[in-house]
């Protein structure tokens, strides 16, 4: 998940009394309101004018919350809750921006466009994305982990190719959530099993049910794509490998600090810690192997200890680039570093707001509720499960509230139907993990939009895995494939006599 950031998700000790039209007030009011922004703002929306929409999301959940009579001490109280458990990955957030700085003035990712434009033709990119990424994600167990190093690569080298950043992010998250399912070093993996009350290895096992079917079909669908791919009218692959050979030293010995990032995570390394120590390699390695770059960066003659690290924390705090002489590349070599991800860290804190009020007042829990007793038959409980993760995704704008509040309210009624826990944990899966990172405002989504230099308009379309899991896990359930039953059937209380 996030680069294996754990957030302590609770739920409320005390769910008001709230009707289910009114914890569908604030929702209707979001979605209309933000359509509406959208249609005015287009793609600059996350600019800013989202995030006032969800604080006035939250405020009309506020409304309702004085109309049950909850005070508004209480509701900051679980925004403050909500805030707090997205602090380890915003500050994650901040040092990829730093990261991202210091491995385009260290020629980290110039290099591997390079050597990826060498490789990779653009009839096998996209295809070669998303299995470099289903490798990546099942070794770090993180699909934050994925974006932040090899995505950020391959976003660059397909603007190199002049192939589509959207559907090249597609394919990417694809492969980066088809380990953050799988792995069991994945935090929602380990999560998941926790909720419904089965063991993490059962749930791998059981999740290859329809876990391989959708990575399968998504590699397929890539394919077909890349075969249709028309780069005629791409910036020349000579023109932009002579653009790196001319303002970098190219060298295979820059691959070292990604590896070991890499092994940093996978020896669960806590993802701060392996990110400073990426950004402090990187900065190393710029003052090494390109003197040039930092002197330029710094805008000094010299390089000296006072330039050198003015180049350095420039590249780590603000945005900075080398210019090539070429303005269609330019932006191929630049980075914002961590002022560049101050607007997701703007939308991640205006979505928990909206979470935490929409928690506070009882809404989540309602809205759950409501879904459960919609269908009374095995399909219908599943489809309530996926289409519960897949609205907490929306409204809570946290993963792991998904996960663990679908997982508290359905685990009963999977053991009344006589369903084994590990159904219940497949499908938290199946919609809960890998849906959030279609959410704008979901701390997935921002995180992932805000890494990859792609909207989650763009890549929507692209996502296939990630919206292709929840439909693979209903077709399961209505064909009745594998549903695995509980050996016993469940015990009935027995009534105390007087």
């Amino acid at each position: 998940m996030s680069l294996d950031a754990k957030q302590s998700t609770v739920l409320p000790k005390s769910t008001p009394e709230i009707s289910l039209g009114k914890a569908l007030i604030p929702i209707i009011a979001l979605i209309l309101m933000l359509a509406f922004n959208v249609h005015i703002f287009g793609e600059d929306s996350l600019a800013g004018s989202n995030q006032f929409i969800l604080l006035m999301g939250a405020s009309v959940a506020a409304a309702v919350g004085f109309n049950l009579k909850i005070s508004y001490p209480d509701m900051m109280g679980e925004v403050a809750r909500n805030v707090s458990a997205v602090t380890e990955p915003i500050f994650i957030l901040l040092m990829v921006g730093a990261l991202a700085g210091t491995w385009m003035i260290s020629g980290i990712i110039p290099t591997m466009i390079y050597y990826g434009m060498e490789i990779l033709n653009p009839t096998i990119f996209l295809a070669a994305s998303l299995i470099i990424c289903v490798i990546i994600s099942l070794a770090t167990g993180s699909s934050w982990t994925t974006s932040a190093t090899v995505g950020i690569a391959l976003i660059g080298i397909a603007k190199a190719l002049g192939i589509s950043t959207a559907v090249t992010a597609g394919a990417i998250l694809s492969g980066a959530y088809f380990g953050d399912k799988m792995s069991p070093l994945s935090d929602t993996t380990n999560l998941a099993p926790a909720m419904a009350g089965t063991d993490l290895f059962t749930h791998i096992r059981y999740m290859t049910i329809t876990t391989v079917p959708t990575i399968i079909i998504t590699l397929i669908i890539f394919i077909i794509i890349g075969l249709s791919i028309d780069v005629s009218g791409a910036t020349s692959p000579d023109a932009i490998l002579n653009a790196v050979e001319e303002n970098f030293v190219v060298t295979p010995w820059l691959f070292v600090i990604p590896v070991l990032v890499i092994l940093l995570i996978v020896k669960k390394t806590p993802p701060f810690i392996a990110l400073i120590a990426g950004t402090l390699f990187g900065a190393v390695a710029a003052l090494i192997f390109q003197p040039e770059v930092v002197k330029e960066i710094a805008g000094a003659q010299n390089l000296d200890i006072n330039s050198a690290y003015k180049g350095v924390l420039t590249a780590i705090t603000t945005e900075s680039g080398v210019s090539t002489g070429d303005e269609s590349l330019n932006d191929l070599f630049s980075a914002g570093g961590m002022a560049g991800m101050l607007p997701t860290v703007w939308l991640i804190l205006c979505a928990m707001v909206f979470g935490g009020v929409m928690e506070k007042i009882g809404a989540l829990a309602k809205i759950s509720e409501a879904l459960l007793n919609l269908f009374h038959t095995t399909f219908g409980l599943f489809a309530s499960t996926v289409a519960s993760c897949i609205t907490l995704n929306a409204t809570a704008s946290d993963q792991y509230l998904s996960l663990v509040v679908a997982g508290k309210m359905f685990s009963k009624a999977y053991k009344e139907k006589g369903l084994a826990p590990e159904n219940l944990s497949r499908t938290l899966e199946d919609s809960g993990t890998v849906t959030s990172v279609l959410f704008p405002w979901n701390t997935c989504g921002a995180y992932h939009s805000g890494v990859l230099g792609v909207s989650t308009g763009q890549y929507f379309l692209y996502a296939f895995f990630n919206y292709l899991s929840p439909f693979m896990t209903l077709l399961i359930a209505a064909v009745g494939f594998k549903i695995k039953k509980l050996t016993a059937p469940p015990k009935k209380e027995l009534k105390k006599t007087v």
